[in-house]
C-alpha cells in the first residue's frame, strides 16, 4: 500500500525541492502541498471527518511554515490527529532542536539541505509507526481519533458588554444537550467565571502553563467539575499570575482540551493579551459581543481591525453577537454588520437586566430561570452555532421544532424571541 505524504511548505523553492524528492521515494504517494498552517489543519480536519483511513500517514513540515510556528503546528497536529506522523525539515539539526521537536510530537527530523537517503529513511520509519497506530485504533484502542472538539472564543468589544455571561450560557447549553463541555476563563487579570458560578477553587489555568505534556490526569487535577456538569478551567485568583500563561501555553492548553471535550468555550475578556490572541486565532468560531450603542460598536470595529492587522483573525471570520437588543434602538444588527465588516449572529439577546439581577448578585447565573428570555436567546444562539446536539424529531434542515434541551432546572424550549429580557 502506498504511503501518503502531505508536504506543508510555505517557501516556493523548498516546495519544489521537497516534492521532487518525495516523488522519487518507493511506494510514496505525495499529496498536493499546503502552504500554511491553517491550510494544513483544515485539510487534515476535512480528511479525518470522512475517515481516519483518509488521513496521510506522514506530514512533512518545513521549518519556515507560518503563520503558526513549526513546533506549535506540530503540537497541534499531534494532539488533534494522533494517527498522523510528522517529520520536521529544518536547517538546525542540533540535539536541542531534535529534543524539542520530539517533545512537541514530531516523529522524525530531517536536516537541510535534503538528502534522498535521510528523507527516505525518516519517512519510511514514520509511515511504519503511523500504520501501527492505525492498526491499534482499528482494534478498538482507547485513543482519540477525531478531528478534535469545537473551540469557540467569546470576546467583548469593551468591558461590561456581557461576554462572560454569553460564554457561560453557551457552555451550559452545550453541556445540557449531552455534549462534553469545557469552559475556560482566559480573561487572566479580571476573569469572573468563578464569581458568576459560585465556585471556590485552588487550581487555575496557570497550573498548566509550564507543562509540556498535559496528560488526562494532569488536566483532571487542574480543572473544576461544576454541579451543572461543566468542566471549568479558571483564571487565577491573583491577576498578576496571568502573565505566566503565554500564547504558546494557551495553544497547548486549548489543544489538550480540544482533544478531550466535544465543545470548548473560551472567555477571552475585552483586553488583548497573548493567550487570548492565540485562542482567537486557533478557534473554530470567534464571537465578539457588543451592545447596540455607539461606544461599544466603535470598540467592536476597533477590535476587528486590530485582529486583522495582527493577523489574528480576519473580519469575515468573526461573528458579532448583539446583546441588550431592543427594537427601538437606532443601531440595529444590519448596521453593526456594515460597520464592522463581520458576520452578525441571527440570534440577538434582548435587553432586560431585571431577569438577571438576582442570579448575578447571588453569583449563580446557572440558576437563571428557564422562562427567562435572556436564557432562551443565549441557548438559541448555541443552537445556531451548532454547539448543541439536535434531538429526535428535529427538522431535516437542522432547526429545532418543539425540541427541548435538558436545562439545569428542567426543559428549556429553543425558540426565537424578538423582544423581552437582556443581559449585563
Amino acid at each position: 500500500m502506498p504511503t501518503r505524504i502531505l508536504p506543508a511548505v510555505g517557501d516556493a523553492d523548498a516546495v519544489r525541492s521537497i516534492t521532487t524528492l518525495l516523488s522519487q521515494l518507493p511506494d510514496a504517494e505525495p499529496m498536493a502541498p499546503v502552504v500554511d498552517s491553517t491550510q494544513l489543519v483544515d485539510t487534515l480536519a476535512r480528511l479525518a471527518a470522512e475517515s481516519i483511513d483518509e488521513l496521510p500517514e506522514v506530514v512533512v513540515v518545513h521549518e519556515r511554515i507560518g503563520p503558526v510556528p513549526a513546533l506549535e503546528l506540530i503540537r497541534e497536529v499531534a494532539l488533534r490527529f494522533p494517527a498522523v506522523g510528522v517529520v520536521l525539515v529544518t536547517s538546525d539539526a542540533s540535539p536541542g532542536l531534535f529534543q524539542a521537536a520530539m517533545d512537541y510530537g514530531a516523529r522524525g527530523l530531517v536536516a537541510l539541505p535534503l538528502s534522498y537517503e535521510e528523507l527516505a529513511s525518516r519517512v519510511h520509519a514514520v509511515a511504519q509507526w503511523s500504520s501501527g497506530v492505525r492498526r491499534h485504533l482499528g482494534a478498538g484502542g482507547d485513543v482519540f481519533t477525531g478531528v478534535g472538539g469545537t473551540v469557540v472564543t467569546v470576546s467583548g468589544a469593551k468591558g461590561g458588554v456581557g461576554a462572560t455571561l454569553t460564554a457561560i450560557h453557551l457552555a451550559l447549553a452545550a453541556q445540557a444537550s449531552g455534549r462534553s463541555t469545557a469552559l475556560v476563563d482566559l480573561d487572566l487579570q479580571t476573569g469572573d467565571v468563578a464569581s458568576f458560578l459560585d465556585v471556590q477553587f485552588r487550581r487555575s489555568v496557570v497550573d498548566l502553563a509550564t507543562i509540556t505534556d498535559i496528560s488526562p490526569r494532569v488536566l483532571a487535577d487542574a480543572v473544576f467539575r461544576h454541579d451543572t456538569g461543566l468542566t471549568l478551567l479558571l483564571a487565577p485568583a491573583e491577576g498578576e499570575r496571568g502573565e505566566d500563561v503565554t500564547d504558546r501555553a494557551a495553544r497547548h492548553i486549548i489543544g489538550a482540551l480540544r482533544s478531550r471535550y466535544e465543545v470548548v468555550v473560551v472567555d477571552t475578556g475585552a483586553q488583548l493579551v497573548g493567550a487570548g490572541a492565540a485562542a482567537v486565532e486557533t478557534a473554530d468560531t470567534a464571537l465578539l459581543v457588543t451592545t447596540p450603542d455607539v461606544v461599544s460598536v466603535r470598540g467592536a470595529k476597533r477590535t476587528v481591525r486590530m485582529w486583522d492587522r495582527l493577523q489574528i483573525r480576519k473580519a469575515e471570520e468573526t461573528t458579532v453577537v448583539v446583546n441588550r437588543h431592543t427594537r427601538g434602538t437606532e443601531i440595529q444588527p444590519p448596521l453593526i454588520q456594515k460597520i464592522t465588516g463581520t458576520a452578525v449572529a441571527a440570534t440577538v439577546v434582548p435587553a432586560n437586566f431585571k431577569e438577571l439581577q438576582q442570579v448575578v448578585d447571588a453569583g449563580r447565573v446557572h440558576d437563571l430561570e428557564n422562562k427567562s428570555t435572556v436564557k432562551q436567546a443565549l441557548w438559541t444562539l448555541a443552537g445556531e452555532l451548532g454547539l448543541v446536539k439536535p434531538t429526535e424529531g428535529a427538522h431535516k434542515s437542522g432547526r429545532l421544532r418543539g425540541d427541548r434541551l435538558r436545562g439545569d432546572r428542567g426543559a428549556v424550549s429553543i425558540r426565537r424571541r424578538k423582544d423581552g429580557g437582556g443581559m449585563r
